[in-house]
Parts: structure tokens; C-alpha cells; sequence
């Protein structure tokens, strides 16, 4: 008999996306109705998933689904992150249009992909949830249809996520073939010795993963989706679909191809190196702000990925604490830019924060601490991140790793602090509105409060991690 309570999240998400739409459909200008819902209905699923903490693991569905700490802790970290998304965006998708019923049941219907990703322990259930995922979010990238560029945007990313897909499909068909199973347990069973077959099999969905995260050379999407995108949709880009992404990277690496680290490992390692100095070195010209948060997402998913080349438990748990706190820095961020709204209109270009400090300290101060951090300057939460990443890498002697991620770091500190200067030393420019949300608010509060405080008790999220033992 299946024990229902282990994927009562999922079963709840699903019941709620069939209802808002039923209610969309027959009650007319229920578009508030339904967000302030799924904002509800976001906490009761954080809930759900909270009760679940105590169960180290569980399988159901012939161990095609997992339940695990890892998938607990990576599922809360989704949910934290869309509740933040929600209660930032609801001003700027009624200013420019588009707060409409589809939005937030697309966005439900994405978490459902993620969560679904999260606990895969299989690849058709890996790749079901991955398109679940994949089908919301490329209706979302184009939300905004009378916006040429969301409309771009959105094509672009439908086109080189179906490629992806495709070589992601094609490497599960391999692996099934050499293992004879789609099981992760199965298939760690039943390989015996290194096949040509399974490594090209990994290869191809690695590319399909290293995409959905934006990692060089597969990020050629990113700058664009980010850019043309409405601004709610590129920050839930920035954050959660990474989420999803490195689990299943942990999943699968660390699962079923643990004894074969030796064909993979180099692999991860380029992913990781490319990121970090393409990520650092192509921001530096940019000039929107969003497409800045790109290159900069690109970096960052660079160092996440370095965390998982070192082949322990030290390593996958410096990549999860590095996501944890780079959400919390990119939510941050995006509230800032929330923020820069003048006569209903919205700016996103690097030289609309000229001399905000004149007009707005609070939000330039805001600005300073998470561009510090940012940049990895301690004692901010960024620091620790990148340090604890270092401090895997350099405990498995991959000295190279660590300095190609130290450089970067500086590298990338250069564009952070020019947006700094610009901040606090060029001519003022006209004040922009105050009236913001209560819920952009106390995002932007809680996630500074954060960054700056990180370091008087950082045991409070290495605790929780500590806890996901892979190996």
C-alpha cells in the first residue's frame, strides 16, 4: 500500500492548480482572488513539506520517487523562494498588464515539475517533471505578448530547450540500453564496468542539465530570456528552476554513476571552470541590469558546480549551502530593482541607480550590502558561500579549481563595485516612487537582515544540510 503522506505536497499542488483554474474560468475578474490563493496555498504546501523533515528516507512508486532529506530541504527551498517571488511581483505585473489568472497557475504548475524533478529516482519520472516544469515556463518567458522582446524571449527559449531536451532524451534512451533500466538503483546495480555506451549516455545529459542551469557553453539563452522577460518571470528564472536542476545533477551523478566519477568528473569540472570565468569576465560590459544578473547567475552556477567535481558528502553539501544563499541574494536583488519604478514605469538599465544614494539611502544601502556580498566580501553571507565551496574543492587537493574560482571572484568584484560607485558618486537623477508593497517590503528586509547576519550564527542552514548524505 502506498503511503499517500509522503507525496501529499504533490497530490495538494495538484488538486489546488485544477481548482484555481476552474475558478478562473467561471467567476469573472478573479485574477486577485487567484494570486492571494496560491500565495495560501504556497504556505499550506510549505507546510506539507516541513512535516516531512523527520523521514530520512522513503521510496514509493516502485523506488521510481524518493523522499529523502535532500529532497525535503531542496522542495522547502522552492516553496521559500516562490512565496518571496509572489509577494514581490503583484504591483509590477498589474502596472504592465499582465497580472492575469494564467500567471500564478503557470507558476504552480512549474513548482509541481520541480518538486516532481526533486524527488526523481528514475529518468521517465525525471524527465516527466522536467517537462512539466519546461511547458510553464515557456509560456511564461513570453507572458508579456505585446512586448517584442518577451515574445523573443520566450521563442528563443522554447527553441534551444527543446534542442537540450532532445540530447537529454537520447542519453536516457542510452542508458536504458547499456544498464537495462531507468531505476537510479538499478542501474548503480547493474554496471559492472565502464561502457562507452553509458558514458556517452552521461554526456548527453549533462548538456540537457548544464542548460537548464545556464552553464557555459550552454547559456547562450540566458542574457536574452533574462532580459526580455517581465521582471517577475526572470527572477523566478534566476532562482528556482536552478533548484530543481542541481538535485537531479546530484541525483544522478552521485546515485547511479558514482563508481564511474572518473568519466564524469572532468566533464563537471570544464562546466565549472567555464562558468565562473565567462560569467565574471562578460558582465563586466553590460548595461541592463537584468541581463547583468545573467552573466552574474551564469558565475554563480559555475561555483555551485564546482561543489559537486570533489566526489563527498563535504562537496554536495558547499554547493546546496552555496544555492541557499545565493537565492537569498538574487531575491534581494530583484527587490531592489523592483523598486526603480518612476511615473508607472519601470527602469532596469545600470545607469538609472546614478546617485540613488542622494534621494534613497536605505535602498542604496540595501544595494551596497548585497553587491558586497555579491562579490564574496566577508563578513557577508557571500563570503561563506564561496567558502565553503573552496574549502571542499582545496580538501581534495584541486588546487586549480580553487584559483580559477578565487580570480573569477575577483574579476567579477570589478562590475559589482562600478555599480557601487555609480550608486554613490555620479549625479543624482530624479527620485523614483516610495509608495512600494508591503510584501516587496519585507522581501527586501528579511533577505538583507540576512546577508548581513549570516555570519553571527551560520550553523542554523549547515545543521539542516548536514543532514543530506549522499555517499
Amino acid at each position: 500500500m502506498i503511503d499517500l503522506n509522503l507525496i501529499l505536497p504533490e497530490i495538494f499542488i495538484s488538486l489546488t492548480l485544477m481548482s484555481l483554474l476552474m475558478i478562473g474560468v467561471f467567476k469573472k475578474n478573479s485574477s486577485s482572488l487567484i494570486y492571494n490563493l496560491t500565495i495560501l496555498s504556497l504556505f499550506v504546501l510549505l507546510a506539507l513539506v516541513s512535516n516531512l523533515f523527520h523521514i530520512e528516507e522513503a521510496f514509493i512508486f516502485n523506488q521510481s520517487y524518493k523522499i529523502d532529506n535532500l529532497s525535503n530541504f531542496m522542495k522547502f527551498l522552492t516553496l521559500i523562494s516562490a512565496i518571496f517571488v509572489m509577494l514581490t511581483s503583484s504591483k509590477y505585473l498589474k502596472l504592465i498588464k499582465i497580472f492575469k489568472i494564467e500567471y500564478p497557475v503557470l507558476i504552480l504548475s512549474s513548482i509541481l515539475g520541480m518538486m516532481v524533478m526533486i524527488s526523481s529516482n528514475d529518468l521517465i519520472v525525471f524527465y516527466m517533471g522536467l517537462e512539466l516544469q519546461s511547458l510553464a515556463l515557456y509560456v511564461l518567458a513570453s507572458f508579456n505578448r505585446d512586448n517584442l522582446l518577451s515574445t523573443e524571449s520566450g521563442l528563443k527559449y522554447f527553441v534551444l530547450s527543446a534542442l537540450s531536451t532532445g540530447l537529454l532524451l537520447y542519453g536516457c534512451s542510452l542508458i536504458y540500453g547499456f544498464s537495462g533500466s531507468t531505476n537510479f538503483n538499478e542501474i548503480s546495480t547493474s554496471i559492472s564496468n565502464v561502457q562507452y555506451g553509458l558514458t556517452f549516455g552521461i554526456v548527453f545529459i549533462l548538456v540537457g542539465l548544464a542548460f537548464k542551469i545556464s552553464a557555459v557553453p550552454f547559456h547562450m539563452w540566458a542574457p536574452d530570456v533574462y532580459q526580455g522577460s517581465p521582471t517577475s518571470v526572470t527572477i523566478f528564472f534566476a532562482i528556482l528552476p536552478k533548484i530543481a536542476a542541481l538535485t537531479v545533477f546530484i541525483r544522478f551523478l552521485y546515485v547511479p554513476f558514482i563508481n564511474m566519477i572518473d568519466q564524469w568528473q572532468m566533464i563537471i569540472i570544464f562546466l565549472s571552470i567555464a562558468s565562473m570565468i565567462f560569467g565574471a569576465v562578460a558582465a563586466i560590459g553590460q548595461k541592463n541590469l537584468k541581463r547583468l544578473t545573467a552573466y552574474s547567475s551564469i558565475g554563480h552556477m559555475g561555483y555551485a558546480l564546482a561543489g559537486l567535481t570533489t566526489g563527498t558528502n563535504e562537496g554536495i553539501q558547499s554547493s546546496i549551502i552555496y544555492l541557499s544563499i545565493y537565492l537569498v541574494m538574487n531575491l534581494a536583488l530583484f527587490s531592489c530593482i523592483f523598486m526603480l519604478r518612476r511615473n508607472e514605469n519601470y527602469f532596469e538599465n545600470i545607469d538609472d541607480l546614478s546617485g540613488l544614494s542622494k534621494n534613497h539611502p536605505v535602498l542604496s544601502f540595501s544595494m551596497l550590502i548585497i553587491l558586497f556580498s555579491l562579490a564574496g566580501i566577508p563578513p557577508l553571507a557571500g563570503f561563506f558561500a564561496k567558502f565553503y565551496i573552496f574549502k571542499a574543492v582545496i580538501g581534495q587537493s584541486m588546487y586549480f579549481l580553487a584559483i580559477v574560482g578565487l580570480l573569477s571572484t575577483v574579476i567579477a568584484a570589478f562590475y559589482y563595485l562600478r555599480i557601487i560607485k555609480i550608486i554613490y558618486f555620479d549625479p543624482e537623477k530624479e527620485k523614483y516612487d516610495t509608495d512600494h508593497p508591503i510584501g516587496l517590503k519585507i522581501s527586501l528586509l528579511l533577505s538583507t537582515i540576512f546577508i548581513l547576519i549570516y555570519f553571527i550564527y551560520p550553523n542554523g542552514i549547515n545543521d539542516l544540510v548536514s543532514k543530506i548524505n549522499i555517499i
